[in-house]
């Protein structure tokens, strides 16, 4: 089955940047690792939150909105999609991810397989 991991890193650019050159390191090389895992079939991370463009369409008019649509504490930075066994095995990969232990989380969603 395959699982969308959606990441939410709960830390600030400026609080990754209080990291030491090491620490820093350490997260890379860790989702590093994550992304080489047999399964992994795609992912990727976002450019910051600001970047966003959202568009609705209202009464056949397309409507933008720069950022997001919603003002949220968390905010979405990287996604992966990995194939796995069952989903106890796809929940034992997601708590690797560093978000998940650095004060953000990992939501992890099955995919709708035709």
């Amino acid at each position: 089955m395959k699982y969308l991991f959606q990441n939410y890193p709960g830390r600030s650019v400026e609080e990754l940047g209080r990291l030491s050159e090491d620490e820093r390191q350490a997260v890379v090389e860790e989702y590093l690792a994550i992304r080489r895992l047999p399964g992994v079939v795609g992912g990727g991370q976002l450019q910051p939150v600001e970047t966003a463009t959202t568009v609705r369409v209202e009464n056949g008019e397309t409507l933008l909105t720069d950022g997001p649509f919603i003002d949220a504490k968390e905010h979405l930075g990287g996604y992966l999609v990995i194939e796995t066994r069952d989903l106890d095995e796809a929940l034992e990969i997601a708590a690797r991810i560093p978000a998940a232990r650095m004060g953000g989380a990992v939501e992890v969603r099955p995919l709708v397989e035709r």
